[in-house]
Parts: C-alpha cells; structure tokens; sequence
C-alpha cells in the first residue's frame, strides 16, 4: 500500500499487489478502493499484478476542495499509470470508475491498454436530457445531493439497499456489506463526494467511448437500481465497436460483491481469450 503525490499535490492512496500483466481496478461512489479486495484477491492468485486506488476525495487519499471532476480523475489516473510504468494493462472500471476508465481512455489515449472490462458503469450518460430521453430525472441525481450532504451517514446505510437490491423478494441483507459500504463511504471528504455527484450523473462519456479500440467487455444486472441497464450498458455496448455485452438476470448494482464467482470467471475467461 503506498501514496503517490500527484502534480497538484494531492496525494493519492494506492495498493499495488502481486505479479504480472497489471489489472488497474476503479471504484464506483462514494466508495474507496477496498470494495475490490476480492478480484484483487482472486485475480493475484491467478497470476496477474493488481493495483487499485482512491480517488481523490475519496478513502484514504486527499480530501481535496478543487479538482473533483472527471478531468482530474482522469489525469490522477494518468500519473499512476505512469509513475508504474503500467502497460499491456487491463481497466476495470465499475460505476463511477467505469466513467472514469472510459475518459482516461478518451483523454489519455489506449497505448498502454490491453482491454477494458466496465461493470455497472455509467456511460454514455446518466441523467435524462432531450438526446438521451432514457436517462434518470435529475431531480433523482438532486436527492442524492440533499441525502448526501444533510446526513450521508443514514444514507449511505440507507442506499445499501437498492445498490444490492436487498428490496427484491427473498434476498437477505448482508450486515457485513452494509457496514462495509458505509465504513468506505464515510472515509472520504464530503466536498468531494458532493462534487463526484455531478461527474456520475451528468458527465456525457460517448466522445470517450467513441474512442476506446480494445477489446471491451461490459457486464450489467437488469436489477441495476442506481445505474438503469437500458441508458447505460445497452447503449455503451453499442458504441464501442466489437464489444463483449453480457447481462447479468436479476442481478444489482454491486453485483461484483453478489455474483463474486460468476463475475471472476467471466472477467478471466476474458482476459485469457
């Protein structure tokens, strides 16, 4: 586990295990990199260098006023591919951190890119506008705001439940995830965690997407409750030529934490074709 100071001088915290071609793992809002400590695990043992961090304003990197924005995570992302000297990389993005592998890859170029795995992940575009009438009202993207900054605690217990879609009929909180979730969440700086809102929701990543020329595997539950299959995944798989599309039947948001196997074996059958 180590910190990388980048040129604004923020300091991003990052884990760097194991050996081989390099797995780079981002992390949806408002978690850290902790909610991939089982694929780090899992992809180690398989052979593969796995490196995963906080964004920043988020876990145990800086908690910075400026700079939460797509562009920076994008070029925070940059400067520890590059500190690393990563190449032959494989990115994987979920939720926010599939916005953000997707403008790394728009802004920053695929040369150092194997492939690309998005999971849950929220381009091309989230809200709902005249040129994307399937999107989420923003009035949905403003309660996350209002929930966020007048009590994110109670909220963040709270959004735990459709994430894992623990409403549906017959599924069973897990008390280990929620405490999990809320203890990642609560790591990070408020600011930023506010700022972040706006990238997830209202940040348009078809440009990005348009450019992404790897092989691209994108996976999705049709239960997804905060990132809606139909203006995501459906659309993403349409836009990056020749991409892997593959739907998960009733599976949630965090579906890395639900379906851990399935989703394992799916990735690595990717990599290794």
């Amino acid at each position: 586990m180590s910190m990388m100071t980048t040129k604004d001088g923020t300091e991003i915290f990052y884990k760097d295990w194991g050996k081989g071609q390099p797995i780079l793992f981002s992390h949806g809002w408002p978690l850290s990199a902790d909610a991939w400590d089982a694929q780090m695990v899992f992809f180690g043992n398989n052979g593969y260098r796995v490196i995963a961090h906080d964004r920043r304003s988020h876990g145990r990197s800086s908690q910075t006023w400026d700079g939460n924005h797509m562009d920076q995570y994008a070029d925070d992302l940059a400067e520890l591919i590059e500190k690393l000297d990563l190449k032959d990389l494989i990115m994987i993005g979920h939720s926010t951190g599939g916005g953000e592998v997707t403008h790394y890859l728009g802004r920053h170029g695929t040369k150092r890119v194997a492939k690309v795995v998005l999971v849950g992940a929220v381009p091309p575009l989230m809200v709902k506008t005249d040129k994307n009438p399937g999107g989420l009202s923003l009035a949905v993207f403003d309660g996350i705001r209002k929930g966020t900054l007048e009590n994110r605690s109670q909220f963040y217990k709270d959004l735990v439940t459709p994430f894992y879609s623990y409403n549906r009929d017959g599924a069973k909180l897990s008390e280990g995830i929620r405490d999990s979730f809320w203890m990642q969440g609560m790591m990070g700086g408020l600011k930023g965690q506010l700022d972040c809102i706006h990238e997830f929701s209202e940040v348009d990543y078809t440009d990005d997407l348009k450019k992404i020329d790897k092989p691209t595997l994108i996976i999705h539950g049709d239960d997804d409750q905060i990132v809606p299959i139909g203006a995501s995944a459906l659309e993403s798989s349409k836009i990056v030529e020749g991409s892997v599309l593959k739907v998960y039947q009733g599976a949630p948001h965090g579906l890395a934490q639900t379906h851990t196997d399935r989703f394992n074996k799916d990735v690595l059958d990717f990599l290794k074709a």
